[in-house]
């Protein structure tokens, strides 16, 4: 048997409401904390060929619309882009085609696809 399984049921909803709310406190301070000491992926450098794609991209896109890959992605269903880490791509849409805010259509200088929104951060 469980220790509190002879509480009264009032005393028992107490205690699991305190016990929420504790580890609620603990999640926002390891929220607030991780969101303090972890740094942002560096802006990897370009080389002259990627920034004519670039140019290419704000001119079409405008410089707001810009994002660079954070790390390698691999394309496993159709309409998926395979990026290397640090090239620049183009928002076209924050959404796929069904919905799913975690992919996104970007436009890569050429070739336009779904990536997965985190891996990209704002150029």
């Amino acid at each position: 048997q469980l220790p509190h399984g002879h509480m009264p049921l009032p005393s028992f909803w107490k205690m699991v409401e305190d016990a929420l709310q504790q580890s609620g406190t603990q999640l926002q301070t390891f929220c607030q904390t991780f969101e303090t000491v972890t740094p942002r992926p560096a802006t990897q450098p370009l080389n002259p060929a990627e920034e004519r794609k670039v140019l290419s991209l704000v001119s079409k896109h405008g410089p707001d619309k810009l994002y660079q890959v954070t790390s390698n992605i691999s394309g496993s269903k159709d309409l998926d882009l395979t990026l290397q880490r640090g090239q620049i791509v183009a928002l076209l849409q924050s959404v796929d085609t069904k919905g799913n805010t975690s992919r996104w259509l970007v436009d890569a200088g050429g070739p336009r696809g779904f990536v997965p929104a985190g891996k990209l951060q704002p150029y």
